[in-house]
C-alpha cells in the first residue's frame, strides 16, 4: 500500500521500507512531481514536461465556483461544475487530479516492481465532504482504492513522531501549502497520536502570496514566485523591502493567526504547553511565514522536517499502519465541524460535535411534531450555529411512517462518520423496522474554508443571541402546547378552583402572552415555568376527573 500527497503545487508518493518512510523518485530521481497537467493529441503530459499546463487544480476540487486567487489556467463553470482548459479540451478537476495520481501510481510501480492498487491519500484537514469525495473519485479513475484519507497536518505529525514514539508531548503542525492552510494540535503519548483540534482555511495558500507579490511588483506570477524566495538572502527585492512585503501580506497572515488562536481554544491548550511548532508545506520555506509562526506561538518553529516531504512520509506511515508493516504507532483523528439535523422550530440538533474523534457513530430518537403526520423530512446539517438556516445543508431524507398522534411515532437517526470523514446517515421507523440510508457523497453547497472560519467566528460573536433565540423558540413551542391545553382544562375543571388560584393562572397566562411579544428567550422561559407552577392544582383536578 502506498501513501500519496496530492498537493496544490507538487505531489509525491511514498512507502514504508524496512520500517522507515521513503519518498519514491521517478526515472530522473526526482521525488517531487509538479501538480501540472497538459494534453496534446489526446495524450496527457504530467509534471516537469507539461507545457502550458493546468496547475493548482487542487484548489478547484469539490467546488462550484472559482476562487479569486486561482491563476492556474482558463476556467469556466457550467451547471455548478468547474471545467479547466488545456489545449482545446475542457476537463474537470477530478479528471486532472486523476492524471496526477496515475503518474504517481506508475512511479511507485516502477520503483517497487509490483502493481499498486491501494493508497492512503492526504487531504487538507478542513476539506469538506464534497472535496474529500471528489479526491476519492479521482483516485478511483486512476485505478486506486483509497483505504484512508488522512489530514495533512496529521500525516506530518506521524512523520515527526515515528522516531519519537516513546515521547509524551503536545505539538502544533502549521501546514501552509500552495493552495490551503491547516493548523492542528496533536498530543503524542508513547506511540499514540490524538488530534485534539484542527482549524484551517482552504482558500489560503502560497498562491495567494504569489498573486499579492505579483501585484506589488507589477510582474508575472512566475516572476513573483522567484522573487518571494529571494527574501531568504536579501532585505529588498526589485525595490520592495521585507517590511513592505510583510505589511502587504498582513491580511493573509491575519487569517492564519485567527485559525491558530481558534485551534488553541478548541484544543484547550495554551501556547506555553506546546513543546514544538512543526512547519510543513512548501510555502513555509518563506522567511515571512517562519517569523509569523514564531510571533503567533511565542517560540521559534522546529525546522527539522523537510516541508515538501513530511506529508507524503506521513501518508506512507499511515499506509504502513493499515497494512500492518508498522505497529508502534496508532492514530486518532477528529472531525472539524459539527453535524446534525434540523428539528421542529428550525433548530439545529447536533449529533456529532466538532472535534469528535473519528471514526464515530452517534444516534438519537425523534418523534412526530403534529397529529396524523405520515413522514418526517430529515435535513442533514453541518455547522456551528443554533438555527438550521445559519448552517449548511448536506442532504435530506424523507422517512415515511404509519400515521400516529403527536409524539407517538418514533424515528431513530444515526450518523456514522468513517476514518475519511465521509458521513453515512441511517433513519429507522421503529414501528416497522424499515431503514433508509444516505451516504453524503457531495455537499449541496460550495463550502469554502473562508466561510467555515466566518461561521465559527459568527458562532462566537452571536453566541448569546443565538442561545437566547434557541431558548425563545423552545419556550414558544412549549407555550403553544400549554396555552390551548389550559383553555380546555379550565373549561372542564375551572369552576372547581378558588378565585385566588384562578387569578394566579390568569396573571401567569398574561405574562406568557406578553413574553411571546418580547422575543426574549429568558423572559419567556421564566413565564412558561411560572404558568406551569400556577396550573399544578388544575392539572391535578384533570387527572382526578380522568381517573373517575
Amino acid at each position: 500500500m502506498i501513501g500519496i500527497d496530492l498537493g496544490t503545487t507538487n505531489s509525491a508518493v511514498g512507502v514504508i521500507d524496512a520500517g522507515f518512510p521513503i519518498v519514491l523518485a521517478d526515472t530522473e530521481n526526482r521525488r517531487l512531481l509538479p501538480s501540472a497537467v497538459s494534453i496534446s493529441n489526446d495524450t496527457f503530459t504530467v509534471g516537469h514536461d507539461a507545457t502550458d499546463p493546468i496547475t493548482s487544480v487542487k484548489s478547484l476540487i469539490g467546488r462550484s465556483s472559482i476562487p479569486d486567487s486561482y491563476h492556474g489556467a482558463e476556467t469556466k463553470v457550467e451547471s455548478g461544475q468547474i471545467y479547466v482548459k488545456t489545449g482545446t479540451q475542457w476537463l474537470t478537476p477530478i479528471q486532472i487530479s486523476a492524471e496526477i495520481l496515475k503518474t504517481l501510481k506508475a512511479t511507485a510501480e516502477m520503483r517497487l516492481g509490483a502493481p499498486q492498487n491501494e493508497a492512503v491519500i492526504s487531504v487538507p484537514a478542513y476539506f469538506n465532504d464534497q472535496q474529500r469525495s471528489e479526491t476519492k473519485e479521482a483516485a478511483e479513475l486512476a485505478g486506486l482504492t483509497v483505504k484512508r484519507l488522512i489530514a495533512e497536518p496529521t500525516a506530518a505529525a506521524l512523520a515527526y513522531g515515528l522516531e519519537r514514539a516513546s515521547e509524551s508531548t503536545k505539538i502544533a503542525v502549521y501546514d501552509l501549502g500552495g493552495g490551503t492552510f491547516d493548523i492542528s494540535i496533536l498530543e503524542m503519548r508513547e506511540g499514540n497520536f490524538e488530534v485534539l483540534a484542527t482549524a484551517g482555511d482552504t482558500d489560503l495558500g502560497g498562491d495567494d502570496f504569489d498573486l499579492l507579490l505579483a501585484n506589488e511588483l507589477n510582474c508575472s506570477i512566475a516572476e513573483a514566485i522567484e522573487a518571494k524566495y529571494a527574501f531568504d538572502h536579501s532585505s529588498s527585492v526589485r525595490g520592495l523591502s521585507v517590511e513592505d512585503f510583510e505589511r502587504a501580506c498582513w491580511q493573509l497572515l491575519d487569517r492564519s493567526r485567527r485559525c491558530c488562536e481558534r485551534v488553541l481554544i478548541d484544543a484547550g491548550v495554551t501556547k506555553e504547553e506546546l513543546e514544538k511548532i512543526i512547519l510543513v508545506g512548501g510555502s513555509t520555506k518563506m522567511p515571512i511565514i517562519q517569523t509569523h509562526a514564531q510571533t503567533v506561538f511565542g517560540k521559534a518553529p522546529d525546522l527539522c522536517m523537510n516541508p515538501d516531504e513530511a506529508v507524503v512520509q506521513g501518508a506512507g506511515i499511515q499506509a504502513g499502519l493499515l497494512s500492518g508493516s508498522i505497529q508502534t504507532l496508532s492514530l486518532l483523528d477528529v472531525t472539524p465541524l459539527s453535524l446534525g439535523i434540523e428539528t421542529f422550530g428550525g433548530l439545529m440538533n447536533i449529533l456529532i460535535p466538532r472535534n469528535s474523534t473519528i471514526p464515530c457513530k452517534k444516534g438519537e430518537m425523534f418523534t412526530n411534531a403534529v397529529d396524523g403526520q405520515t413522514s418526517m423530512k430529515v435535513r442533514i446539517l453541518q455547522g456551528e450555529r443554533e438555527f438550521a438556516k445559519d448552517n449548511w445543508a448536506l442532504g435530506e431524507l424523507e422517512v415515511p411512517f404509519t400515521p400516529a398522534p403527536k409524539g407517538q411515532a418514533r424515528v431513530g437517526i444515526q450518523f456514522s462518520l468513517d476514518e475519511d470523514g465521509i458521513l453515512s446517515v441511517l433513519a429507522r421507523d421503529t414501528a416497522t423496522g424499515t431503514d433508509l440510508s444516505l451516504t453524503v457523497e457531495r455537499s449541496t453547497v460550495d463550502i469554502t474554508n473562508t466561510a467555515v472560519e466566518k461561521m465559527i467566528d459568527d458562532s462566537v460573536d452571536n453566541a448569546f443571541e443565538d442561545m437566547d433565540g434557541r431558548l425563545f423558540t423552545e419556550s414558544k413551542m412549549k407555550a403553544d402546547e400549554l396555552l390551548p391545553a389550559l383553555e380546555e382544562a379550565l373549561a372542564l375543571c375551572g369552576d372547581d378552583l378558588d378565585e385566588e388560584t384562578l387569578a394566579e393562572i390568569t396573571k401567569s397566562k398574561n405574562n406568557v402572552l406578553q413574553a411571546l411579544e418580547s422575543n426574549n428567550g429568558t423572559e419567556l422561559k421564566s413565564a412558561v415555568s411560572e404558568l406551569d407552577e400556577a396550573t399544578e392544582e388544575l392539572a391535578s383536578l384533570i387527572m382526578q376527573s380522568l381517573l373517575g
